[in-house]
């Protein structure tokens, strides 16, 4: 075998192993996209689920305090009023 033949034959395995390694390369990275594609849908469905049962527990709370307004409009603006002006003192709190 002549220095040529065998140089010849290590670029050939050289190839080969290049060829290999791109392979598997590959094959990881499909399967990291497809993981990653399966977790982005579970997690969409799941924030799906949290909106709908956020909107439905703003509703429910919507509900009772426009039942509790019309029941008791004094004491709902009384309420407000009171809230307001704890907001008004922590706020005026901070800039001093």
């Amino acid at each position: 075998m002549t220095a040529s033949t065998k140089i010849d034959d290590a670029a050939a395995q050289a190839d080969k192993s290049i060829q290999d390694a791109e392979k598997k390369i590959r094959d990881l990275a499909d399967r990291a996209e497809r993981v990653i594609l399966d977790a982005l849908e579970t997690v969409r469905v799941q924030s799906r689920v949290y909106a709908d049962t956020a909107t439905d527990s703003l509703d429910t709370a919507q509900r009772y305090v426009t039942e509790h307004v019309q029941e008791r409009p004094l004491a709902a603006t009384a309420t407000a009023l009171g809230v307001g002006v704890l907001i008004g003192l922590l706020l005026s709190g901070r800039n001093r």
